[in-house]
């Protein structure tokens, strides 16, 4: 990592812990299998990348030899933390998204169905309740 100007403890010491949050975060994904996984994976790696992009940067500029643009050096302090807040966006979409469950999720046949008064619900059971005991139709079809 001299190569870049950097000691290679700065480079452990800034990266180690998001290391270890990937670790970590990989086998409680994996484990406990969350709805939404890839959001958490998506989350994971964004952490990462922001604490890489100021190494990613310097390598960048070694390489091509743009070490004396300060212009693009504040625009990179200010992608940092932008990349850490998309992060933590992934996380509470994860969180905080709506799920549709299939229990929610109407069924195409009866999408936008409205039943009729003193008609039972389609869900519910023949014979049951009140209105359906009521309709001779609904007799006729049971028996």
């Amino acid at each position: 990592m001299e190569y870049i100007g950097v000691p290679l403890v700065t480079l452990v010491r800034t990266l180690g812990p998001p290391i270890v949050v990937l670790g970590i975060g990989a086998l409680l994904i994996l484990r406990r299998r969350p709805p939404r996984a890839r959001l958490l994976w998506a989350a994971l790696a964004a952490h990462l990348l922001a604490a890489a992009l100021p190494f990613l940067w310097l390598l960048v500029q070694v390489s091509t030899g743009l070490t004396g643009e300060t212009v693009v050096a504040l625009i990179m302090t200010l992608v940092q933390p932008g990349v850490e807040f998309a992060a933590w966006l992934l996380v509470f979409a994860m969180i905080f998204g709506r799920r549709v469950s299939p229990m929610d999720a109407a069924p195409a046949e009866h999408a936008g169905f409205e039943p009729r008064p003193g008609r039972p619900d389609p869900g519910s059971s023949p014979g049951s309740g009140a209105a359906a005991s009521a309709d001779p139709v609904d007799q006729r079809e049971q028996g």
